[in-house]
This record gives C-alpha cells, structure tokens and sequence, in this order.
C-alpha cells in the first residue's frame, strides 16, 4: 500500500452526537448526566498532530489494544479564518472537503475526556485531496462507505447530520476562531464499525475519493 501525505496540516477538530442514527440509537443514556438530553451545542474534541497521517498508512494501536471503532466521516477544511459567522457566510470561509476515519479505541463512555481513547498515534488517517464544494455539491447526498478487508462493513448517509456543515461551522466559530489550514470533522457515529490488528481499511465517499490504512498490533497488544 502507498503512502501519501495528508491533505491538511492544520488543528483537527472532531464533534460527536451530530447524526439522528446515533442519537436514536443512546436512546435513553441521553437523558442522564451530564447532558441530561441531547446536547444544545456541539460536542467537540480535539486530533492532535500525532493523529494525521495519509492515506496508504500502517496505524500501530496502543499497547494492550487489538481492536479500533473507524469512524468514517468528512472534513471541512478552511481556506481563511472562521469566527462569528452566520450560516450563510460559511461556504465562503471553506476550502473544501476531505474524507477521514476518525479512529477511536472502543469505550463505553462519552461523558469524559477519552484522550487515550481517540488522540494515540495514527487515529486520524486522512485522504490526499482537498475536494473544493463546487465538485463535491450536495453534501446531503454523500455516502460514507467503510470496507475492512474488502467487505463492506457499514454505511452512513451525511442527510443524517444533525446539524449541517453551515450550521455546525456557524455553531463552533460562535466561540472559537478556526483558523485557515484547519479542519472540522462532521461527527462520527456511535459505536463504530471496528477493523482488528492485521486488518485493511478503506473509507471511501462519493466525489471525495479515499482514505486506505493498515492496522497494525502495537508492542504488547493482546
């Protein structure tokens, strides 16, 4: 598998609970502390810079792990600074879109900094192409496929979201500048499809192309 370079290089900065999949899927987990409902504003955390790596990339799980969730989604990328912007004054701030998988090791709760979880080396792979909006067009009709070792293993529509791209960015820049370079992740889903150690990856969606990695058992590893 060739290895290519990431098409960012900016801050990464990933939101759960933004697809009604999910959010029907915690059911009643959502009403218990400390959301107490569903959250009234983006979730967000953060993908360090160790996380990012290109397409074509062997991800080494952390010691003692020999499964991840793949948590296939889209990134926005921006092309000039994001701060205080109305929904409509967002598709011009963007420089367009990657495909990523968001990867985190599985845990059971969303109520904590789950920083082992989701920041471990590798846990952001990323296509090699920023695809401008205008190729892209609809987002609401982009599927995200996820395949591990060939088979097709899960499927998401972006018509799910529950905030879109100009809602979600107008949102977030409502309290935090995103600089140009940076990338906002839509949202992952729930419990993610999982791939194991020696599994092969691709996460691929419409007009946006790619994302292949390798899973690789880290030192230790069950």
């Amino acid at each position: 598998m060739e290895a290519h370079k990431p098409a960012v290089s900016g801050a990464v900065y990933g939101v759960i609970l933004n697809d009604r999949d999910s959010l029907q899927r915690m059911g009643a987990a959502l009403a218990d502390a400390p959301y107490k409902g569903v959250p009234k504003a983006p979730v967000l955390y953060i993908k360090p810079a160790g996380t990012v790596v290109g397409s074509g990339a062997v991800v080494s799980l952390p010691a003692g792990e020999s499964a991840v969730e793949v948590g296939a989604t889209l990134g926005i990328v921006f092309g000039q600074g994001a701060a205080r912007l109305a929904p409509e004054a967002v598709p011009a701030a963007i420089a367009g879109y990657v495909v990523v998988a968001d990867l985190s090791l599985p845990h059971v709760s969303y109520y904590r900094p789950a920083i082992r979880e989701k920041c471990f080396d590798g846990a952001c792979p990323v296509g090699s192409r920023v695809v401008p909006g205008a190729e892209v067009g609809d987002l609401a009709s982009i599927t995200l496929r996820t395949y591990v070792d060939g088979s097709l293993v899960q499927t998401r529509s972006l018509a799910d979201l529950v905030r879109d791209v100009p809602t979600l960015v107008a949102d977030v820049s409502g309290f935090m500048t995103l600089r140009r370079g940076d990338t906002l992740l839509v949202g992952v889903t729930w419990q993610a499809a999982q791939a194991r150690a020696g599994s092969r990856v691709r996460v691929e969606a419409d007009r946006l192309g790619a994302v292949e990695f390798e899973i690789a058992a880290g030192e230790g590893a069950a």
